[in-house]
């Protein structure tokens, strides 16, 4: 019950698409990837300064 199926998929699309428009769905992909790239390496330069006030 808690499993997300084909249908449910193809319907967030479908209405992404009506909300969007197939042209603005490229630039969001592209915007999200930036962000979570950012964030991941925010986290890693975060974890960095503690491993070395250990030696």
């Amino acid at each position: 019950m808690g499993s997300i199926g084909p249908w449910q998929i193809v319907l967030i699309i479908a209405v992404l698409l009506l909300l969007f428009g197939g042209k603005k769905i490229p630039e969001l992909m592209r915007g999200m990837g930036k962000g979570m790239k950012e964030f991941k390496d925010a986290t890693k330069e975060d974890s960095d300064p503690k491993d070395n006030l250990k030696d």
